[in-house]
Protein backbone atom coordinates (compact mmCIF):
# COMPACT_ATOMS: atom_id res chain seq x y z
CA UNK A 1 0.00 0.00 0.00
CA UNK A 2 1.65 3.91 -0.72
CA UNK A 3 0.16 6.82 0.64
CA UNK A 4 0.98 9.97 -1.20
CA UNK A 5 0.60 13.00 0.54
CA UNK A 6 -1.16 16.07 -1.03
CA UNK A 7 1.23 18.08 -2.70
CA UNK A 8 2.76 21.03 -0.62
CA UNK A 9 1.93 19.26 2.72
CA UNK A 10 5.35 18.88 3.92
CA UNK A 11 4.96 15.24 5.23
CA UNK A 12 6.51 12.15 4.09
CA UNK A 13 4.57 9.45 1.80
CA UNK A 14 4.28 5.66 3.00
CA UNK A 15 5.01 2.83 1.73
CA UNK A 16 3.16 0.06 3.76
CA UNK A 17 3.49 -3.87 4.01
CA UNK A 18 1.23 -5.51 5.98
CA UNK A 19 2.35 -9.22 7.72
CA UNK A 20 0.32 -11.76 8.82
CA UNK A 21 2.23 -13.92 11.26
CA UNK A 22 5.40 -12.67 10.11
CA UNK A 23 7.68 -9.94 11.81
CA UNK A 24 7.58 -6.22 10.73
CA UNK A 25 11.54 -6.57 9.78
CA UNK A 26 10.10 -8.88 6.91
CA UNK A 27 7.64 -6.82 5.68
CA UNK A 28 10.36 -4.14 5.43
CA UNK A 29 12.43 -6.44 3.81
CA UNK A 30 9.92 -7.58 1.52
CA UNK A 31 9.24 -4.22 0.41
CA UNK A 32 13.06 -3.73 -0.05
CA UNK A 33 13.45 -7.03 -2.05
CA UNK A 34 10.47 -5.88 -4.30
CA UNK A 35 11.47 -2.39 -5.01
CA UNK A 36 7.94 -0.86 -4.14
CA UNK A 37 9.48 2.64 -3.87
CA UNK A 38 10.64 2.50 -7.26
CA UNK A 39 6.84 3.49 -7.71
CA UNK A 40 7.83 6.76 -6.57
CA UNK A 41 10.12 8.24 -8.85
CA UNK A 42 8.67 11.50 -9.10
CA UNK A 43 8.20 11.81 -5.30
CA UNK A 44 10.41 14.49 -4.56
CA UNK A 45 9.58 14.52 -0.74
CA UNK A 46 10.65 12.11 2.01
CA UNK A 47 10.04 8.18 1.95
CA UNK A 48 8.95 6.51 4.74
CA UNK A 49 8.74 2.39 4.57
CA UNK A 50 6.04 0.96 7.19
CA UNK A 51 6.26 -2.67 8.16
CA UNK A 52 3.10 -3.74 10.66
CA UNK A 53 2.85 -7.28 11.52
CA UNK A 54 0.31 -9.12 13.51
CA UNK A 55 0.85 -12.25 15.37
CA UNK A 56 -2.38 -14.56 15.55
CA UNK A 57 -0.67 -16.83 18.72
CA UNK A 58 -0.32 -13.73 20.89
CA UNK A 59 -2.82 -11.29 19.57
CA UNK A 60 0.00 -8.76 19.40
CA UNK A 61 0.79 -6.47 16.45
CA UNK A 62 4.49 -4.93 15.59
CA UNK A 63 5.41 -2.00 13.75
CA UNK A 64 8.62 -0.71 12.64
CA UNK A 65 9.36 1.84 10.03
CA UNK A 66 12.67 3.12 8.67
CA UNK A 67 13.40 6.31 6.97
CA UNK A 68 14.52 5.57 3.25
Amino acid sequence: MVMIPRRNVGKPALVIELKFNHSADTAISQIKQRNYPSKLQEYTGDILLVGISYDKESKTHSCKIEKL
